[in-house]
């Protein structure tokens, strides 16, 4: 048997147990470059044990919906970011922690130019991209101690759009 999830538009409000939603939205900061460019600063809280932080790319294939979820990872030494490099959506799968375990998944969608930063330890789906290319910008701890932990559910989600 297949349980299911439908996709939620993504919120900062929503989205701020797990983590935080990265895009532009309200009046930017500063402006800088002579004028031609709104600076949104320090939007993500990124948090290592220990190590630094580095900048990978991942070229993602695309899935498609229904999406089947049958596991989902943390990451305890350090928070995760996922910033596309297309102006496309992408599929964001997260659950809280209930005893060392993943809870209740939820399944929120991206709008265009958005981005989001995993908290520390957080369960959360694979980079899941709906349309190629799924190239991302992933800034996340660079060390030396192990730093993912995987937990496949016994019974699969099925995640939908309604």
């Amino acid at each position: 048997m297949t349980r299911r999830i439908v996709i939620e538009p993504i919120s900062a409000k929503a989205f701020a147990p797990f983590g935080d939603l990265m895009d532009v939205s309200g009046a930017p900061d500063k402006i800088i470059n002579q004028g031609l460019c709104g600076r949104y600063h320090d939007r993500a809280l990124l948090d290592f044990a220990d190590g630094r932080a580095g900048i990978s790319l991942f070229d993602a294939n695309p899935r498609a919906l229904p999406y089947q979820l049958d596991m989902v990872e943390r990451h305890p030494e350090g928070s995760q970011a996922f910033i596309p490099m297309t102006h496309q959506p992408f599929l964001v799968i997260v659950a809280p922690d209930e005893g060392g375990q993943p809870g209740q998944p939820r399944a929120f969608m991206t709008a265009p130019g958005q981005a989001v930063n995993y908290h520390r330890g957080t369960w959360h789906g694979v980079l899941t991209p709906l349309h190629g290319p799924g190239l991302f910008a992933v800034v996340d701890r660079i060390g030396d101690r192990a730093n993912l932990e995987e937990y496949w559910f016994d019974t699969p989600f099925e995640v939908s759009a309604s």
